[in-house]
């Protein structure tokens, strides 16, 4: 498991440091509730980003971006509300964003960012 949360911790990272490069303001991390966590909470303008990060070492289960099924995504908006009630805010708009960091033996990261994916 130590192994599986190391690549959980380096998927995020990197999608941190993306999200940041973009312009994007980093507001949490793995931000926790009773209910469970963000993997990432950023603001670009007056719109809220949610983000979730999936990491993988490999598609051979389906590229990362694949495991953020319909009760997953479900999940994220409830603990959203939750979030909104701890740190109120004047959001224009609240997307849902998925990074998909794909991580091979051999050569350098791959990280997709899904803008609105669901």
């Amino acid at each position: 498991m130590q192994a599986k949360d190391e690549l959980g911790r380096y998927g995020e990272s990197l999608a941190a440091r993306m999200l940041s490069d973009r312009g994007y303001e980093i507001l949490h991390r793995n931000w926790r509730c009773r209910q469970g966590e963000l993997d990432i909470v950023a603001a670009t303008g007056r719109t809220l980003v949610v983000c979730e990060v999936k990491t993988r070492r490999s598609n051979r289960f389906g590229a990362p971006a694949e495991a953020v099924h319909p009760g997953k995504a479900n999940r994220i908006r409830s603990l959203t509300t939750q979030y909104l009630a701890a740190h109120p805010g004047r959001w224009q708009d609240i997307r849902f964003d998925v990074v998909s960091v794909l991580r091979p033996a051999a050569g350098p990261a791959q990280l997709q960012h899904l803008i609105g994916a669901f």
